[in-house]
């Protein structure tokens, strides 16, 4: 991902933001925006902008909580958690992120994640987890320290591994039991306590499909803001098995090959950048179905 080019992380915010800073603005999960003028909501929105500090201080918006993220192109960013009943100023709307994939650039967008991870845990970590004392922010690093029991608390981060099952030509596809009835993607799935990301590859495809796996590769690495996750890709091989969904979060899989794929995730996933890896390696011109 090219989310952090041009971006230098902070913790130290200045002693006064200055009125350009741009400003993650969370209402709950909503981040607040600017629409193009004219535009409607019927396709994509394109053409969306941030709102700055001064801005939302000119309109009377002031954070519970604030946090100082860095500097992208030398410009201060903050993430600003908004109060449930803030109003929606005239001219900007609170939109859901997910749904801002394609109008925002590629890097906000991600700035925009990190931005809400660390909102989030912000306001679900204002108390110690041992003894129940407020928490104190650390000025050296992104953490929160106990005051009294000494607890040191950082941004939580669930690590996953998503995979890409190649057999032949075929590929591996699933549609899990949270999808839309048309919806299959690559195996996912979150690493275990005391658990190597290779070890969850292989555990996952066998709780889930029944079938095992060999030359494991590393692909790429995504952060997934939904609310919290790190997606690590691998690509592997079929090393054995029929497939056995488990009937539970698999309700169906197949083998697919290039020319004929089901409906699968949009670019904004790790998931759909396995699928096009696959698709651009592999491509079948003429489509021959799919092998359950």
């Amino acid at each position: 991902m090219s989310a952090d080019i041009g971006f230098v992380p902070g913790v130290l915010p200045p002693a006064a933001a200055p009125p350009d800073s741009l400003c993650f603005a969370f209402r709950g999960s909503r981040l607040l925006v600017r629409r193009a003028a004219g535009q409607n909501h019927a396709g994509p929105p394109a053409g969306t902008a941030l709102p700055r500090v001064g801005e939302l201080e000119g309109l009377g918006l002031r954070p519970a909580r604030r946090q100082f993220l860095g500097l992208d192109d030398g410009l201060c960013c903050f993430a600003w958690e908004l109060d449930p009943g803030s109003p929606q100023p005239t001219g900007l709307e609170f939109a859901e992120l997910r749904g801002l994939w394609g109008s925002l650039s590629e890097r906000i967008f991600w700035l925009a994640g990190r931005a809400f991870q660390i909102m989030d845990w912000d306001r679900t970590h204002l108390f110690c987890g041992r003894c129940a004392a407020p928490m104190q922010a650390k000025n050296d690093e992104r953490a929160k320290l106990c005051p009294s029991c000494g607890l040191v608390s950082y941004p939580r981060v669930a690590p996953a591994i998503i995979v890409a099952v190649v057999r032949d030509d075929a590929l591996l596809l699933a549609r899990a039991s949270r999808f839309p009835t048309d919806m299959y993607s690559v195996i996912a799935g979150f690493v275990d306590a005391g658990e190597s990301l290779e070890e969850c590859v292989r555990r996952e495809v066998q709780e889930e499909v029944g079938l095992a796996v060999r030359d494991l590769r590393y692909f790429a690495s995504q952060p997934w803001p939904f609310p919290h996750s790190l997606m690590v890709a691998f690509t592997a091989r079929h090393a054995g098995g029929d497939i056995r969904i488990d009937g539970r979060e698999i309700v169906d899989a197949g083998w697919y090959r290039a020319g004929s794929l089901p409906r699968i995730p949009e670019r904004i996933s790790v998931a759909r950048r396995l699928i096009d890896w696959f698709v651009e390696s592999r491509a079948d011109p003429s489509p021959q179905g799919n092998s359950h």
